[in-house]
């Protein structure tokens, strides 16, 4: 059959689309800008036509009216990541967190650890020979469509068209919807004068030809403002956001020292402004991943001079450091800060960097703490931390004994808060640091 015919014979109505949903299945949605807009607010609005119903994603950008109370008895969100509209259903057991390594999802989605019986994401248009785009989020959503029973796509023509392993012919789908939402934007972070000079200390550690990764928000952002006067710089990281793009308009990120994915940015998801999409529309130069590939340490480790950077919210004086949770309370998730930080050690000349603001904002309490909060979880363990930078420099923690570890944090904490932290060494080491 042409495909076009398939296309055609194939095309639901919202309503027909949700209708694939049985009582007790799990429902997966694209990650971030792939989520299915016109999907989820139709499966919402005849949620008391179910019962049961796992809904299982990690970042999730939209208005999340399945989430709100009163739908638990119709749908059970299963975050893979905590992202902003799922916290409060968390924090009331109306929803759930399973923790989980970015890179491991499309393993479980693969191996029956986490079936997927429907599989709901947005695509680009199919192109003359009948391939849709995964867009801005290839991620798990290339295993998804291999592993799920049944697989709807949200055809959107704002979707960009990426490159690299993001294709999938319409024959691999069972349904599809059009939609002409506009893509789900996230503005650039307002980088403060904290950030800027964490971002300048991170900026003295990178080196020409370094490959970087590197997250979305303010410090980030505030890294890539530094990094104008260094060449040759690549990019192999989990995603990107609109940070970057003054960096690869200049040729400052241009790839031609990585040793693998030469001359590309390999990525697995993308989140920004409507200026990010556009510049990724059908560029050549965007190379999509699976999370599985882009974020596998071994892979990760095939360049040279891996730079991984990303932040958290908690450092102990044993260098143990907290990303995701506020004691118990969970705010975020692992998502790809672990398989970065072992891709970066693995790297030839690598470098792992953890970066944080040195207190809360209102100072009330320092982020370089004797022990964690009650609770909190270890997202990367202190065998694999390499450097700590706050506002107040940096501190390099490999191959360090846990008092030099202890002295080094304790230098670069809040002024505010180092006579109480010196006391703790004190009491753990029987002298006092000294500077």
């Amino acid at each position: 059959m042409d495909w076009r015919t398939y296309y055609k014979e194939h095309t639901l109505t919202p309503e027909q689309a949700v209708s694939v949903i049985h009582n007790g299945d799990r429902v997966v949605f694209g990650h971030a800008v792939g989520e299915p807009i016109v999907f989820q607010r139709t499966m919402a609005r005849m949620a008391d036509r179910f019962s049961g119903v796992e809904v299982a994603h990690m970042v999730y950008l939209g208005s999340g009216e399945y989430l709100q109370p009163g739908m638990e008895g119709h749908f059970r969100h299963n975050a893979l990541f905590v992202g902003g509209p799922a916290r409060k259903a968390i924090a009331e057991n109306r929803a759930d967190y399973t923790p989980v390594f970015f890179s491991d999802v499309p393993r479980m989605f693969r191996d029956g650890t986490l079936p997927v019986d429907v599989f709901a994401f947005t695509c680009s248009p199919p192109d003359e020979r009948g391939y849709v785009s995964l867009g801005l989020s290839c991620d798990y959503g290339a295993q998804a469509v291999k592993s799920a029973k049944t697989v709807i796509a949200e055809v959107n023509s704002n979707m960009p068209r990426t490159y690299g392993e993001s294709f999938v012919h319409v024959s691999e789908i069972d349904g599809f919807l059009c939609s002409w939402e506009p893509l789900p934007e996230s503005k650039p972070a307002v980088i403060g004068e904290i950030d800027r000079k964490i971002g300048e200390h991170i900026a003295g550690l990178v080196q020409d030809g370094d490959c970087l990764q590197l997250g979305i928000g303010a410090l980030p952002d505030a890294v890539c403002t530094f990094l104008g006067s260094k060449k040759d710089l690549g990019l192999h990281t989990e995603m990107i956001s609109d940070g970057v793009l003054p960096l690869l308009e200049s040729g400052v990120i241009n790839g031609k020292r990585k040793q693998r994915d030469i001359g590309k940015v390999s990525v697995t998801f993308l989140m920004g402004t409507r200026r990010l999409y556009d510049y990724v529309n059908d560029n050549p130069m965007i190379r999509m991943l699976p999370v599985d590939v882009c974020n596998n340490p071994a892979v990760i480790s095939q360049n040279d001079n891996v730079v991984s950077i990303n932040s958290c919210v908690q450092v102990d004086l044993q260098g143990q450091v907290c990303a995701e949770a506020i004691g118990l309370r969970q705010i975020s998730g692992i998502g790809g800060q672990m398989d970065f930080v072992r891709g970066a050690n693995l790297s030839s000349g690598g470098r792992s960097i953890i970066a944080l603001h040195a207190a809360t904002n209102d100072e009330s309490a320092s982020k370089i703490v004797s022990t964690l909060t009650d609770g909190a979880p270890v997202t990367t363990s202190r065998c694999d931390v390499g450097y700590i930078v706050t506002e107040y420099g940096v501190a390099c923690l490999r191959g360090q004994t846990l008092r030099e570890r202890a002295k080094r944090l304790i230098a670069i904490a809040h002024p505010k808060f180092r006579k109480e932290l010196a006391e703790e060494y004190q009491a753990r080491f029987g002298t006092c640091p000294s500077f």
